[in-house]
């Protein structure tokens, strides 16, 4: 089953629906900035991954058949337990865990920063991988899935209607909020780098926050995965980022495996990888 194009445009609808209302509201005012001068946060610059969770299979990789925490259902664990890190690297398949659903997992760094005005782009260290976020345009519908998808974006804000603050008229440039993304054409992968699977037809919608605490600045994602051939229900996941003050860390390294101890593949200590 393929995601069709009335489903995309359902999707449009929905995650540009807060900006088309923002634009009515304004009326005589005009459109609506582009999605560069209008953002709500910045999210450019270089992060890196803050690893406080999950570390054992963040920063490792988990024995063959680990699906702790995933909620699989049968068909997925049974993938998962056939997972062969040898056939892997024989194929040439050492990126199936630098997909769009499992990358932001990795203990990685990012560059954020725009293409243009329409397409904000995630540059990886890990993986040396590249998500673009469109806040314009739908995908071909035929087009063959990709190991990072299409990803569409908009720029959220729950208009507030309770509480002690007054009412919001809609979101403002600048002045918070979140950018949500919904990721669909991806090809089959790993939500760990141990081989546990997700499908091509898995779909991906993630909420990226900015939070300033005693002059740090921190990314918090949000992820929701969603895959009816291997998950047996939603995977939801949250990981953070640390503002770094400049690019002196940043060295981007190519797709891995880094099997468990105890498997085949023997690792080269000078290049860090399978021989």
């Amino acid at each position: 089953m393929r995601v069709g194009a009335t489903h995309l445009l359902m999707l449009v609808s929905a995650f540009l629906g807060t900006g088309y209302a923002d634009a009515q509201q304004r009326g005589s005012q005009g459109p609506p900035p582009p999605p560069r001068q209008g953002a709500l946060i910045d999210l450019t610059g270089y992060w890196v991954a803050i690893v406080d969770q999950d570390w054992r299979w963040r920063m490792l990789t988990a024995p063959i058949g680990d699906t702790s925490s995933i909620p699989v259902n049968q068909e997925g664990r049974r993938v998962a337990h056939a997972w062969n890190p040898a056939a892997d690297d024989a194929a040439g398949k050492q990126c199936m865990a630098y997909g769009a659903a499992g990358l932001m997992r990795l203990p990685t760094r990012l560059h954020i920063h725009w293409a243009d005005d329409q397409t904000l782009q995630i540059d990886t260290d890990s993986g040396q991988q590249t998500r673009q976020f469109h806040f314009a345009g739908i995908p071909d519908a035929a087009a063959a899935p990709s190991l990072q998808g299409y990803s569409l974006a908009s720029w959220y804000k729950e208009p507030q209607k309770a509480g002690f603050g007054p009412p919001t008229g809609g979101p403002q440039p600048g002045k918070g909020g979140s950018l949500k993304v919904a990721t669909t054409r991806l090809a089959p992968g790993y939500l760990r780098t141990n081989g546990v699977p997700y499908s091509d037809k898995a779909t991906m919608v993630e909420f990226f926050d900015r939070i300033e605490d005693g002059g740090i600045s921190y990314l918090v994602l949000t992820s929701v995965v969603e895959d009816a051939t291997y998950l047996a229900d939603r995977y939801i996941t949250s990981y953070e980022f640390k503002l770094e003050p400049d690019v002196s860390k940043w060295n981007p390294q190519p797709c891995r495996i880094i099997p468990p101890r105890g498997t085949a593949i023997p690792i080269n200590p000078f290049s860090g990888r399978p021989d």
